[in-house]
């Protein structure tokens, strides 16, 4: 489909947070994950879970964003196909918690090529305005990703 409102592309981040929390959950109750990775697999599934309410939020009633949500934009490209999440590195230990990282980062990459092409493509002031806190925020998202599993990496 051509025409989306925001609030349907804003559904559909917030469902790939939760598809991927679901995914590192998962992971977490193999029985031969090794504790560092059942640990990082634990904190990503947290921060997915965050990162979805925090989208969420947008939908309350009465969100100061409402009249950007409502907003209605023709793109010929739709939104892209969640990434396989079997991409995910198995429990193997051995695999170490780069391997782990890195797809994560490959992950949220797509949400922060999403929200740059929205913010490329927006008709109005206030809906490109939107997307870039969206894009900040991912960026921060993603720095905080990296720090918080090297620290646990150097442990």
């Amino acid at each position: 489909m051509r025409f989306h409102q925001v609030r349907e592309l804003l559904r559909w981040a917030a469902d790939y947070h939760g598809r991927l929390e679901a995914a590192y959950t998962k992971w977490t109750g193999h029985e031969d994950v090794g504790e560092r990775r059942r640990m990082a697999l634990d904190y990503l599934a947290e921060h997915e879970r965050r990162m979805r309410r925090e989208l969420e939020e947008y939908f309350i009633e009465g969100s100061a964003h409402r009249r950007v949500l409502d907003t209605w934009f023709d793109d010929p490209e739709d939104f892209p196909h969640a990434p396989v999440l079997e991409r995910l590195p198995g429990a193997d230990e051995g695999e170490g918690l780069e391997t782990l990282l890195s797809t994560a980062l490959a992950l949220h990459r797509t949400l922060q090529d999403l929200y740059r092409h929205r913010v490329e493509r927006a008709a109005s002031e206030p809906e490109s305005e939107f997307f870039e806190a969206l894009v900040r925020a991912e960026d921060a998202e993603v720095r905080r990703l990296v720090r918080d599993i090297q620290r646990l990496d150097a442990y």
